[in-house]
Formats: structure tokens, C-alpha cells, sequence
């Protein structure tokens, strides 16, 4: 038995069955794109710590930040006693991601709580309940979060969800739709369901926010349609609803901008954020209109950790480091390369991979069989690639979509190696 076997034995003894394995992999020690594991092999890390790694792994100036700020201290609690850390942080976000004129941010520790907060901001500030999200949605695991989601299998028999929240169907054009209407009717479809939803659901008087994933995570990596989500941004403002953007996964680099929205030239009314954010560090954050942002009434948002000082040090030097490192560039260029080999791929097995999508370096396959999602297929060629040294994790609501969430700082010969050992688990599956 192996020592990463050994692990997984160890792990069932004290941890629930249902705390997930999303790649039977270990790890003991990373650098750049590759991972050490217990066993001392080295694998190619497609994973990135679920879109937490855009800027690698063993960064020497995040980890420098770490130490230098556990020497002065580890927590204080922002509310108690102001510190400089947050404030650094605070405005080095409202410097790359300003939404409008004036911008102020509250961190928190996941994005998952981010998304709890932001929620909770849309309604106080407006005085509405209802909360429009949409189908492939995720958003976190928490109460409110879990409500949003949309796949069932995140929150299976942890009813009664959060009340007011209603569903649309996600706007996302796929090319073999192409047969049945253009991209343009498909919008005008959807513009128009979204008006039946607020004439037969609900009314948009009553509605808070409206969030969505510009580049859907754990639903595959479904992209929504620009011209949509231009026509979102001007029914929110004649409205009164907030339009709220969720990039905890497409921030940071990963779909080749800052921001995901930048691809839209949209700006949102308040948005969310951790993954990447932290250079592996627990944090998020809330950014929003200051006006929005100061119309909250005092208690409503806060906690003891939020903003904690490790995770902020931690989250600017790897801010900085991801400028340092023209990270967007990197982002587009991987991004490229992984579309290209995944088209590749597809005109090579069009009866299997019936969709390559997602935005910058932020990709993924879509696998079918006989008309239908084939997750098994997929769970096939991800044990094929970790047998040959490749981490690379699912996505989509039947698990049939292989996603790419390398670090940005990839080279380009593992980069190629890591596409060549998925090409030749592809093959061997299929």
C-alpha cells in the first residue's frame, strides 16, 4: 500500500464520508505548477487548489509576507482594533476593481460567506427580499449560498432553504443550439423569459439583486452571453435591483482580466470574491458602490475574523506579485494554449466531446453518450492522468466536464506536457 493509500485509510477513521474526493491525489510539498506527493511523485497541477492557485504554489514573497506578519501579530479583530493590513488590502482592490466612481470593500473569509453578505447587503439596503440567481449556479455551501445553488447534490436534505429566491435559465448560447436559432434569437429568448419571470413570479418591485456567474464554476464552466448581460445591466437600473457579479472562481487572471466582468464592459452594482484572491489563504471579499456599500445599517455585517492580518499580508503580496507577473497576460496566453488543444481534441472525437467552452484560461470539455452526459467517461480519464502524473478535477451538474485550473504561472513545456497526458487519457478512455 502506498502512503497516499495509507492517507485515505487514515482519513475514513475521523473524517465524514460525506466531505467529498474530488482527486483521490496527496500532496506533501508544491512549487510553481507541480505537486510533490506523499509518495514523492511529482504531478502537474491542473487543479489549482479548485482556482485558488492562479499564482502557483510556493510563491517566496506571499510566504515572506506570512512570516513577517506572524511576528507582529495573528489576529486582533478588525472591529476591536483597526489595523493597517486591511486598509492595504482594502484599497489595493478598490484600485484594480473599482465599481463606478467611488468603491469600498468588507472582507471575509470564503467565498461562500462573501456571497452570504452580499445578500444580506441587497436587502437592507433596498428593502426587497426577493433574490433572483440561475440555473448551473454555485455559489457556496451555507445556508443562503446552498439556496442559490443549483445543483441538489450540494445541499440534498438540508431543507428549508433560505425563502424568495427564484430561478432563470442561465444564458449561455452552445454552438449546437446553432441549428435550431442564432445567438441573437437565443438573447431575445432569454430577455424574454426574463420578463416572464417578473411578470409571473415575481415583480421586479420586490426584488433585491440579481446574481450570476459571469463564467459558471461547478456548472462547467458555462459562459453568459455578453449581449444578455448588457441587457441585465440596463433592466437592473431602471428597475432598482442590484446586479451582483460572483467571481470567486473568475477572478485574479483566470479568465485573462482582473475581473471577469471586464470582458462585458459591465460594471456590476456589488460583487464577490475569494479563491486566488488569497494566494492560498482563507479570505473574500464583498466590493460594491459606495453608496450601496454605506447604506447598510451598522451590526448588519461584520465577524471576528474577517480581513485576519496573516490573510491579508498573505493576499496583497500576492496581489502584487500577480501584477509583478502581468498575470493577465498569462492568463490569455494560457488560455490559448488550452483551447487550442482542447478544440483539437474535440474535431478528434466530435461524438464524445460535444462542447469546448469558458472564457481566457478558464476551460473546460464537455463529455456526452448518446445524447447524454456521460460522467463516467470522465472519472475514467481523470484516474488515467493522475496514474501518469496529471491533477485534473469535474465540473458540470452530472460531473461530464473536464476543467482545466492550472496556475497561471505555468511554463510552457509542463503546460504541454500536463495537455499531452490529458490527450492520452482522453484517448485511452474513449
Amino acid at each position: 500500500m502506498t502512503i497516499t493509500e495509507q492517507l485515505y485509510e487514515r482519513r475514513k477513521k475521523t473524517i465524514p464520508n460525506a466531505l467529498g474526493i474530488f482527486n483521490p491525489s496527496s500532496i506533501q510539498s508544491a512549487k510553481g505548477a507541480i505537486v510533490t506527493d506523499a509518495d514523492g511523485r511529482e504531478l502537474i497541477d491542473f487543479a489549482g487548489g479548485i482556482g485558488v492557485n492562479n499564482a502557483g504554489h510556493g510563491v517566496p514573497e506571499i510566504i515572506k509576507a506570512i512570516q513577517n506578519q506572524a511576528e507582529k501579530f495573528i489576529h486582533a479583530s478588525f472591529n476591536v482594533s483597526v489595523y493597517e493590513q486591511y486598509m492595504d488590502l482594502t484599497e489595493k482592490l478598490v484600485e484594480l476593481l473599482p465599481h463606478g466612481e467611488s468603491t469600498k470593500v468588507m472582507l471575509t473569509n470564503s467565498g461562500a460567506e462573501s456571497v452570504e453578505n452580499v445578500i444580506k447587503i441587497a436587502r437592507n439596503v433596498t428593502g426587497r427580499s426577493a433574490i433572483i440567481c440561475f440555473d448551473g449556479a454555485f455559489h457556496g455551501r451555507t445556508l443562503m449560498a446552498a439556496t442559490l445553488t443549483s445543483n441538489v447534490k450540494y445541499k440534498a436534505g438540508c431543507g428549508p432553504y433560505a425563502p424568495e429566491v427564484y430561478r432563470l435559465e442561465y444564458p449561455y448560447y452552445k454552438p449546437s443550439m446553432s441549428k435550431r436559432m442564432t445567438s441573437e434569437e437565443f438573447d431575445e429568448l432569454m430577455i424574454m423569459k426574463l420578463h416572464k419571470t417578473f411578470s409571473s413570479v415575481v415583480s421586479a418591485n420586490q426584488t433585491a439583486a440579481i446574481i450570476i456567474e459571469l463564467v459558471q464554476g461547478e456548472g462547467g464552466f458555462t459562459t453568459a452571453s455578453k449581449s444578455y448581460i448588457q441587457y441585465l445591466r440596463k433592466f437592473c437600473t431602471e428597475n432598482g435591483i442590484l446586479l451582483i457579479f460572483d467571481e470567486v472562481q473568475s477572478g485574479f487572471g483566470r479568465t485573462g482580466k482582473w475581473a471577469a466582468y471586464e470582458h462585458y464592459d459591465v460594471i456590476p452594482d456589488l460583487s464577490t470574491w475569494a479563491k486566488s484572491m488569497g494566494g492560498g489563504m482563507p479570505i473574500g471579499a464583498v466590493i460594491g458602490k459606495a453608496e450601496i456599500m454605506d447604506a447598510v445599517q451598522a451590526g448588519v455585517i461584520g465577524g471576528t475574523y474577517p480581513g485576519n492580518p496573516l490573510c491579508c499580508a498573505a493576499s496583497l503580496a500576492s496581489i502584487k506579485y500577480m501584477e509583478a507577473q502581468n498575470i493577465n497576460e498569462k492568463g490569455a496566453k494560457v488560455g490559448d494554449k488550452v483551447r487550442s488543444k482542447m478544440n483539437e481534441l474535440q474535431a478528434k472525437f466530435p461524438q464524445n466531446i460535444t462542447d469546448v467552452r469558458g472564457l481566457g484560461a478558464m476551460l473546460a470539455m464537455e463529455f456526452m453518450k448518446d445524447g447524454k452526459p456521460d460522467g463516467d467517461i470522465c472519472k475514467k480519464i481523470q484516474q488515467h492522468c493522475l496514474d501518469n502524473g496529471l491533477i485534473v478535477i469535474t465540473a458540470g451538474t452530472y460531473g461530464n466536464c473536464i476543467r482545466v485550473l492550472s496556475p497561471l504561472i505555468i511554463e510552457d513545456e509542463v503546460l504541454e506536457k500536463g495537455l499531452n497526458i490529458l490527450s492520452a487519457a482522453i484517448q485511452a478512455s474513449i
